[in-house]
C-alpha cells in the first residue's frame, strides 16, 4: 500500500510549485486512477512516487517504509511507464531485456523466463532480434512495457498507456492492467479518457491547482457530487476548486 501525505514540490529555478498539498492512499490489488486537467501536478507527482524526484515537502510510503528512507529498496519494487522514456532504437527488444534484467540483477534463468512470457503475451517474439527504432508506436509502446515489467514489481505506475495506440493495442494493455490487478499489484494509472477509468479503475483521486481534490471509488465520485456521469463529476470538481474559475465566481 502506497500513503501520500501532503506532498509538494517546487522547482527551484523557475519557482514554479507544481504540486502544493497532495495526499492520497493506494492499496494493492487494485487500480487507482489519477486524474486531473494537463499541468494540475499529476506526472510530477508521479515521478516522486516513482522516485524520480524527491519531494520539496510530504511523505510517500511503501507499506509502511518512508520513501526517503529505503529509495533503493523502493525502486526495485516499482516500475514506471511514461510516453517521455525513450528505449535506445539502436538496441533490440531482446538486448534491451537483457540489459534492464541485469541492472535489476535478475539472474539469467528469471530473465529468461520473463522474458519469453513478456515477449509472448505481447507479440514481440517474432521481432526480437530488430532494432527498437524500426518499430511502430503500437509496438514500441509494447516493447517498452514488457521492460518495465520484466522485474516482477509490485507497485505499476502508467502515465497515459495507451495514448496515441490503434484500438486492438489498447485493448491489449487494458487486458494486462486487470490481469496485473489479478495478481494483487498495485496500479496507478493517470490517463484523460474517463471511458477507460470506468471501465478499469476501482478508485480515483483527482487533483486540481497542484492540490488533491477528491479520493475514493469510480461508483460514488458522480453521486456523491450530484451528477450523473463521471464526465460531469470531473467537471464539477476542476470548476469548485480551479483557482481562476473560483476569483471568476467570487466577483
Amino acid at each position: 500500500m502506497i500513503t501520500i501525505e501532503h506532498l509538494k514540490k517546487t522547482f527551484k529555478k523557475n519557482k514554479v510549485e507544481a504540486v502544493k498539498d497532495v495526499s492520497l492512499e493506494v492499496r494493492d490489488g487494485e487500480i487507482f486512477a489519477l486524474l486531473g486537467p494537463n499541468g494540475a501536478g499529476k506526472t510530477t507527482s508521479m515521478r516522486m512516487l516513482s522516485t524520480l524526484l524527491k519531494p520539496t515537502a510530504g511523505r510517500i510510503t511503501y507499506d509502511g517504509k518512508d520513501i526517503e528512507e529505503d529509495t533503493v529498496a523502493i525502486r526495485r519494487r516499482i516500475t514506471f511507464l511514461t510516453n517521455e522514456i525513450r528505449l535506445d532504437g539502436q538496441f533490440t527488444p531482446d538486448e534491451l531485456a537483457n540489459y534492464y534484467g541485469r541492472l535489476y540483477e535478475m539472474s539469467p534463468e528469471q530473465i529468461s523466463k520473463n522474458k519469453k512470457d513478456l515477449f509472448d503475451y505481447f507479440g514481440i517474439t517474432e521481432f526480437a532480434d530488430r532494432r527498437y527504432e524500426t518499430f511502430s508506436t503500437g509496438m514500441k509502446q509494447k516493447t517498452s512495457l514488457a521492460i518495465c515489467l520484466l522485474h516482477d514489481p509490485d507497485t505499476i505506475i502508467f502515465d497515459e498507456p495507451t495514448n496515441g495506440l490503434d484500438i486492438l493495442t489498447q485493448r491489449l494493455i487494458e487486458q494486462l492492467i486487470l490481469r496485473l490487478k489479478g495478481e494483487g499489484k498495485c496500479i496507478i494509472l493517470s490517463t484523460h479518457i474517463l471511458d477507460l477509468v470506468s471501465r478499469l479503475a476501482d478508485r480515483v483521486g483527482v487533483i486540481v491547482d497542484g492540490k488533491s481534490v477528491y479520493c475514493g471509488t469510480v461508483a460514488d465520485m458522480a453521486p456523491s457530487l450530484g451528477v450523473e456521469t463521471l464526465d460531469e463529476a470531473f467537471v464539477k470538481l476542476y470548476e469548485e476548486n480551479h483557482e481562476e474559475q473560483a476569483i471568476v465566481k467570487k466577483k
